[in-house]
């Protein structure tokens, strides 16, 4: 895990006006995915993504204060009838709200195009997380420098469907 390193992260990121522009971003993301099943907004450009675009997919949880569907494009990994996914929050110094609603309520639906599952949510474990890493890193390498930019240790999520 690279070590924390206060000098190298941007100054802005734990602002409220950068917060508010991630929000407005993703709710922008997230209109475009669901209006176009996916075509638009359905692979991630920025950053690392620039050079090697990576998945997006549409995780809706509960609003753990409101009751109410919240949804959040994220970057994933698809592994058999599990997709996982990082609460990076571009190496913030809080997890991202989404993250604390599928803590109340792991009941959550991903969708990938127009594709829609019904999976429940858990935190990976050390293990898991240290064997997913690396996959996680190969498909947006940014995540390694948003390890960095924060003391925090960032969530794996792997969202799985309900055993029987």
């Amino acid at each position: 895990m690279p070590v924390f390193d206060p000098d190298n992260k941007p100054a802005q990121l734990d602002s409220p006006i950068v917060s508010r522009i991630i929000k407005l971003g993703s709710k922008a993301n997230t209109a475009l995915y669901k209006v176009s099943g996916g075509r638009v907004g359905g692979t991630w450009r920025i950053g690392a993504g620039l050079s090697k675009p990576a998945p997006v997919c549409l995780l809706t949880t509960i609003g753990r204060k409101s009751g109410q569907p919240r949804t959040a494009p994220l970057i994933y990994l698809r592994r058999g009838n599990a997709f996982v996914v990082v609460a990076s929050q571009g190496g913030a110094a809080k997890n991202p709200a989404w993250y604390l609603n599928l803590r109340d309520n792991p009941k959550v639906t991903i969708q990938v195009g127009k594709d829609k599952h019904d999976l429940v949510a858990r935190t990976a474990t050390d293990a898991e997380r240290a064997q997913l890493w690396p996959d996680l890193v190969d498909t947006y390498a940014d995540f390694d420098t948003y390890d960095a930019w924060t003391d925090r240790t960032i969530p794996v999520v792997i969202c799985e469907p309900a055993s029987s």
